[in-house]
């Protein structure tokens, strides 16, 4: 054998033997211990059925945790030894030490270190709570013991690895790799692998100091430089419940809290406020000790939102809010400011983050997420450090980082190597960042990682490294003005498209209950200005936490396994139950008590008309004038058009009992919707519906213009059999695989004006069935589908097809504050990538004067292929939830077609109104007509008005331009000011906008996608 194979092949095969020859066992361990599925503190074990258990025995089911103890007392011959508790529960476990959680055994197999020097007589109690998991198999319990670590045997190891690992990374025909064999080759002549205890120790010592030279050698000074970020990276939910991370967290920070007492230079950075809040009340001796380590700059909080938020998905307002919220608590907590959004493990970043985070004060973003494709990616992303420019133009200093942390790899001499070597820009940077520390489920850094650093900080061969605060990082990069690339637009993530759609109930409750806390905060700020009732600041932060935990990136996406979707989704629908009651409560409040009278509010910053229930047992309603309005009743419900004025209301008469004949007359309705067999129509529009339910004719009465390329509302299933991922995966070949949904569906007239008319169609899809009412309002362009669908499929994709007569080569998708324009073609790679695409209310194509849109209340997925949108409405896939989406859906999409300018076009308010409806309210308001808040630039959108975080009473106003235009508007306010701001997202003051203190006019200039937030100073006197 060649000599130098020889000594390689007698390093690897003495590091496979490493463990046996690191502990030497003192004593077995004993437990005792009990089975429960309650969430209990160490605190409340006393009286529990503690019974003995025997190694081998099996214990728990699924969503169990056994609580197990055992002591024991140092013996005389371990005195001043460095001692280890060797645990094996089967299953990951939390453990405490003489009542502290002090450790975890866990994936990442962190040995528990009792004492670095051990006192002959010291007793030590070891309780530990161990999860028996959820996949069906019940944990054995193995043997547990109290062992002497051998630290000198240990270091001799690390120090032997670094070596063996560095020459296997470098050039073989490399003088340092030839010294290198030379030198193990000695080494192995002195190594006695035979000898134990205190002989091993000095054998050990004997070695290291042949190596020493070697690990002494330094780089030159054109060394790339490493900045290393320790982090765990933690998903609140993935494949286990938030009741578990709950305990992923304990386990996490004890053991990071044990390195840094044992290496003081190590600093670990934490992300997600929501994890330090539940430390803070599930363990609060441990969360003493972090607030400690934070205060030390050994924990580094950081990272920019509550949780590690989805950004496709959430509105505008609840990203803002995500940094709120986190940002808050930090500094609070801590007195820590974040700099940095730090989002590692998120599918793709919406368009318009870089000013939500210039915004909240947030300067940097760091991912890794970018280059962990699955070979899924055409065109693979191009940069580590640039400048990310969203769509307003707003620029952040950015890196993406490689993946590799997210998994059970160590840092070592061949982990830097590769970090370098394989960036994806070999030009422009000389320093990266990079992570470390196991990640997904938690874990973080052991201690062969830090004694790894501490001989890696300039090892010849190996990249230089700093490790401290990613901040340092990017902070240097802006001084050296590395980031000479610029990247416009989306990161979007050429993977995981499958969670625009996946878990729907979920993605509409999220959507429900953004809009109830968006009505919430206006009605509460209104009725605390006209009545004096308290705005329940308290209760708005609880409430917006809990939907800002389920937005986190596994739940909303919804790539999670079953319990965690079922427990997602009690907990949306009590949270948007409780959000619309105090959004009701609020405008009762307005509108008074009883009376003859129903108050009909809007909370969109336009005036506008929409259909409203009648109360109950109301046989009519009529305007401020006497006029009673047409009622059209439909499924025993009455309903009539009424008109609000922006951001407010206008009272209206209810009428117990049929209009007479002698009555005031009616408001002449608008000319006539009409449905005769197949054929919807208004005065705009006039549609045909085939023997499917499809649209065969869609025409514009003002033009003539047939819309429709073929039929429209065409339902689409195909098998959706990704390679793997199944609730994040689409497949990019799907559309090969399409069922055929051939059976004629049952067309009926639904409703026949005078204020809409209504086609109702069932049909089946494959083993599903569908159920629409395609509606027409009067004097709108605007038809619905109100949907509901059976769903009984697996491993099925559903979409609808609207094939139109607009040539575009791009189309435009909304998303937080704005949209996005994205391919409907596969000319290029990246073009062929993004395949499907997430939006949020509406996506459209245009020509220069014309154009046509799909709408939508809480469907994310859409795919353009030339003039063909095809909205994704459901999937079912079966890993890890292998009951998704089962049941019943109800949703609703509709479309719309104008002439003009998209600049011209009704599309975002048209889409608004869809998801916002007009709502009412029994009793008359005091002012029978009030309206807050309306601007005079149709394209400038209010989305936001709420009371102050600061609880001073002042009211926040958040505006954004929406069509992509430079627009100055002058915004009204009827509120008494008194002085006005403009601020940062977070509500501190930036500038002072010119005001008419007397008509309450705010003059604002407004550049394209802008987002600005108004602090308007209010005088409370009720008016």
């Amino acid at each position: 054998m060649n000599p130098t194979k020889e000594i390689v092949f007698h390093v690897a095969k003495l590091l496979q033997k490493k463990e046996r020859l690191l502990f030497t066992k003192i004593a077995e361990l004993a437990f005792d211990g009990f089975e429960t599925r309650e969430q209990l503190s160490i605190g409340e074990l006393a009286g529990r059925p503690f019974g003995p258990i025997a190694p081998g025995e099996r214990w728990g089911g699924d969503w169990t945790y056994g609580w197990f103890r055992a002591s024991f007392a140092v013996q005389e011959e371990a005195a001043g030894k460095r001692l280890a508790a060797v645990l094996d529960y089967g299953s990951e476990a939390t453990v405490y030490v003489n009542g502290a959680v002090r450790g975890a055994m866990d994936l990442q197999h962190h040995d528990l270190t009792l004492t670095r020097s051990a006192r002959a007589g010291e007793r030590y109690e070891i309780v530990a709570e161990a999860y028996a998991g959820h996949a069906g198999v019940r944990p054995t319990f193995g043997e547990s013991r109290v062992c002497v670590f051998e630290e000198d045997v240990y270091q001799f190891f690390i120090d032997l690895e670094c070596l063996y690992d560095l020459r296997n990374h470098m050039d073989p025909n490399a003088l340092r790799v030839a010294e290198i064999d030379r030198c193990l080759t000695q080494v192995f002549a002195v190594f006695d692998r035979s000898l134990r205890g205190e002989a091993m120790a000095d054998n050990a010592k004997r070695c290291r100091a042949i190596m020493e030279p070697l690990l002494a050698c330094v780089n030159g000074s054109t060394s790339p430089l490493l900045y290393m970020m320790g982090q765990s990276h933690l998903d609140i939910a993935w494949l286990w419940p938030i009741q578990e991370t709950q305990r992923k967290v304990a386990r996490t920070m004890s053991n990071q809290l044990a390195l840094m007492e044992e290496y003081p230079e190590y600093r670990y950075v934490q992300s997600q406020p929501y994890l330090f809040q539940t430390a803070k009340e599930l363990y609060p001796e441990l969360y003493g000790r972090m607030k400690r380590a934070v205060a030390e700059g050994r924990i580094i909080p950081e990272g920019g939102m509550w949780v590690e938020p989805d950004t496709n998905l959430p509105g505008g307002e609840s990203l803002i809010r995500q940094a709120m919220h986190g940002k808050r608590f930090f500094r609070e907590e801590f007195g820590k400011d974040n700099e940095m959004l730090w989002l590692p493990d998120v599918f793709g970043y919406s368009g318009n983050m870089p000013q939500i985070m210039k915004g909240c004060g947030l300067n940097y973003f760091a991912s890794v997420k970018m280059f962990n494709t699955y070979d899924n990616a055409g065109d693979p992303f191009p940069y580590n450090t640039f400048y990310w420019e969203g769509i307003d133009g707003t620029r952040i200093l950015s890196h993406l980082l490689d993946y590799g942390a997210n998994y059970p790899i160590r840092i070592n001499p061949s982990f830097l190597i590769g970090q370098w070597n394989d960036r994806a820009q070999k030009d422009g940077i000389a320093t990266r960042l990079t992570q470390f520390g196991h990640g997904d489920g938690g874990g973080g850094a052991n201690r062969d990682d830090l004694e790894f650093m501490r001989r890696l900080e300039n090892l010849e061969g190996v990249p230089r490294t700093k490790h401290g605060s990613p901040i340092a990082f990017f902070e240097d990069a802006a001084k050296r003005g590395d980031p000479v690339a610029t990247y416009v637009g989306e990161l979007y993530y050429p993977a995981h498209r499958g969670t625009y759609t996946t878990q729907a109930p979920i993605k509409k409750l999220n959507r429900l209950t953004e809009i109830a806390l968006r009505e919430t905060e206006l009605w509460g700020a209104a009725a605390r200005l006209s009545e004096r009732r308290a705005y329940p600041y308290a209760e708005l932060d609880r409430l917006w936490k809990i939907l800002l935990l389920h937005q986190f990136h596994d739940i909303l996406p919804g790539s999670s396994i079953h319990r965690v979707h079922e427990e997602a989704q009690a907990a949306l629908a009590a949270l948007n139950e409780q959000v619309n009651g105090l959004a009701a409560d609020a405008r009762d409040t307005i509108a008074g008590a009883g009376g003859a009278g129903v108050t009909a509010f809007n909370a969109l910053s336009w005036a506008r008309k929409g259909l409203v229930a009648l109360p109950g047992g109301a046989k009519g309603i009529s305007d401020a004038a006497g006029r009673s309005l047409p009622v059209q009743w439909h499924e025993g419900v009455g309903y009539a058009e009424v008109e609000a004025p922006s951001m407010g209301w206008a009272v209206y008469t209810v009428r117990q009992e049929e209009a007479s004949a002698e009555a005031s007359p009616a408001i002449a309705p608008e000319p006539a919707v009409r449905v005769s067999g197949n054929r919807l129509e208004n005065e705009c529009l006039a549609i045909v519906v085939n023997e499917r339910g499809e649209l065969a004719s869609i025409v514009d009465k003002a033009t003539g213009t047939e819309w429709a390329d073929g039929n429209c509302n065409v339902m689409r299933m195909y098998r959706d059999q990704p390679s793997d991922f199944d609730a994040w995966e689409i497949d990019r070949r799907y559309r090969m695989a399409m069922l055929e949904l051939d059976e004629p569906a049952v067309v009926s007239v639904a409703a026949n004006g005078p204020l809409f008319a209504a086609l109702r169609v069932e049909r089946r899809l494959n083993r599903s069935t569908l159920i629409q009412e395609i509606r027409v309002r009067a004097g709108s362009r605007r038809v619905e589908f109100r949907t509901t669908v059976h769903w009984r499929e697996t491993n099925k994709l559903l979409k609808v097809d609207f094939p139109v007569r607009v040539h575009a080569g791009e189309s435009m998708q909304e998303i937080q504050f704005g949209y996005v324009k994205r391919p409907n073609h596969a000319s290029r790679p990246h073009d062929a990538d993004r395949f499907e695409a997430c939006q949020h209310k509406w996506s459209a194509l245009a020509e220069t004067n014309r154009g046509f849109a799909l709408l939508n209340d809480c469907k994310y997925g859409i795919s353009v292929d030339g003039g063909t949108m095809s909205l994704t409405l459901l999937r079912a896939p079966t890993y890890p939830d292998e009951t998704s989406d089962q049941g019943t859906h109800d949703f609703t999409y509709g479309f719309l077609f104008w002439d003009g300018s998209f600049f011209d076009s009704p599309v975002v308010r048209e889409a608004y109104e869809l998801n916002v409806p007009l709502t009412v309210a029994r009793g008359r308001a005091r002012l029978t007509r009030r309206s807050f808040f309306e601007t005079d630039a149709a394209s400038v959108i209010v989305e936001t008005v709420k009371l102050a975080e600061d609880g001073s009473g002042d009211w926040v106003v958040r505006l954004y331009e929406s069509k992509g235009a430079s627009v100055s508007c002058t915004l009204r306010a009827d509120v008494p000011l008194h002085a006005v701001r403009e601020t940062n997202m977070l509500e501190e003051p930036i500038a002072a906008p010119p005001f008419d203190v007397d008509g309450n006019a705010i003059g604002l200039a407004f550049r394209p996608f802008e987002v600005k937030t108004m602090r308007l100073a209010v005088n409370e006197d009720p008016l």
